[in-house]
């Protein structure tokens, strides 16, 4: 038996203590990765119930409830964030890839735990696709938040739609990895080809776009 909570703690501990040496400066960050890692945790329980609720396979698991589960528990330490300190935009998308970094990282400790460390190449593919996937989801979620949340008319609907932008995301790339065999590599591959060609588009071609129009 896996006690994921004291995997948390163990990995908690050391960056806590950083956290406090380094001061308030630096304190954002650590907590929302706390906050990305304890939403994996407590992700992985309530995925576990559902799917036993449900009787659901492996399958239905992997590919429906894990992904609205894990966005919504990715989504919520930010919505708090938003309610109570109300940030500036720039500082929304920052705490969510915080949040899905700290997410994915105590997620693929979790998978090597579970099935091992003898597969260097595989680890890899698994630990950059989902880490990729994890950023990606934050990415639609922050990116679209800096502009729908300065607008009161469009908070809900915006935040539902960006929500569901990224749960469907997420559930593309579980689907594929619960399909198993070659397709899964498709999925590890999807995430890393989407974040470079999110670098190409807003490092080269967005800012030639916004000269022409203001020009």
């Amino acid at each position: 038996m896996t006690y994921i909570e004291n995997i948390f703690v163990c990995i908690a501990a050391p960056l806590l203590i950083t956290a406090l040496c380094m001061g308030r400066r630096y304190l954002r960050f650590f907590l929302f990765c706390f906050a990305g890692m304890g939403a994996c945790m407590l992700s992985a329980y309530i995925n576990t119930f559902i799917a036993s609720l449900y009787g659901a396979s492996p399958f239905n698991t992997t590919a429906e409830i894990a992904p609205v589960v894990e966005e919504i528990m990715k989504f919520l330490p930010l919505l708090f964030y938003l309610l109570v300190f109300e940030p500036e935009p720039d500082k929304i998308k920052n705490a969510i890839l915080t949040i899905a970094a700290g997410f994915a990282t105590f997620e693929n400790i979790f998978h090597l735990i579970d099935n091992g460390a003898q597969n260097i190449s595989f680890l890899l593919m698994r630990g950059f696709g989902a880490g990729a996937m994890h950023i990606i989801c934050g990415a639609i979620i922050g990116s679209g938040l800096t502009y729908v949340w300065r607008r009161e008319w469009l908070k809900i609907a915006g935040t539902l739609g960006l929500l569901g932008a990224s749960i469907a995301f997420h559930g593309i790339y579980n689907l594929l990895i619960a399909y198993g065999g070659e397709v899964q590599y498709i999925a590890y591959v999807l995430p890393v080809l989407t974040v470079f060609l999110s670098i190409i588009l807003s490092k080269l071609v967005f800012p030639k776009l916004r000269d022409k129009i203001s020009a």
